[in-house]
């Protein structure tokens, strides 16, 4: 079954949008919302998520939780010839949770968490040994990370 097809399933828009207000529900929980028996609700959850429309089941920490209080924008823009060098260092430092490809005279766009912020000299150095970086604190979060709408237009 398409994408697409899955997503005007109106059983798996009420099975997604249990999800979104419950991802720690049971299936047993999940399969009495949507007027379905535990298997077929599993059944359709695996569906969903070979589809690609479900995927990364993680828990998401609370980085000021975590001892890192500071998140930072770093833009990047490289050098010629350092294009990938860029996305390789991304990867391999922990304190960088996201790093996005992106058009415009900055190629990437980093997000990362500091515990302090004597560690922000630190981290541009290394990207600094491949470009010019741009830098913006955080200093609120009015959207939060959020799902996008179901198809039905709902939200969970």
């Amino acid at each position: 079954m398409t994408v697409s097809k899955l997503l005007l399933d109106s059983r798996n828009q009420k099975l997604l949008a249990a999800l979104l207000k419950n991802p720690r529900a049971s299936i047993t929980a999940l399969a009495r919302r949507v007027g379905l028996s535990a298997p077929a609700t599993r059944e359709r959850l695996l569906r969903l998520e070979e589809a690609g429309v479900i995927k990364g089941w993680r828990v998401e920490l609370d980085p000021k939780a975590l001892g890192f209080p500071i998140a930072v924008l770093i833009r990047v823009r490289p050098m010629p010839g350092h294009l990938p060098k860029i996305a390789k260092l991304a990867q391999s430092l922990p304190q960088v949770t996201e790093c996005h490809r992106i058009t415009g005279e900055d190629c990437f766009l980093v997000q990362a968490h500091l515990r302090a912020l004597e560690e922000l000299d630190g981290l541009l150095d290394k990207f600094l040994a491949y470009g010019q970086t741009t830098t913006s604190i955080v200093q609120s979060s009015p959207v939060a990370p959020r799902s996008l709408p179901l198809p039905d237009g709902s939200s969970g």
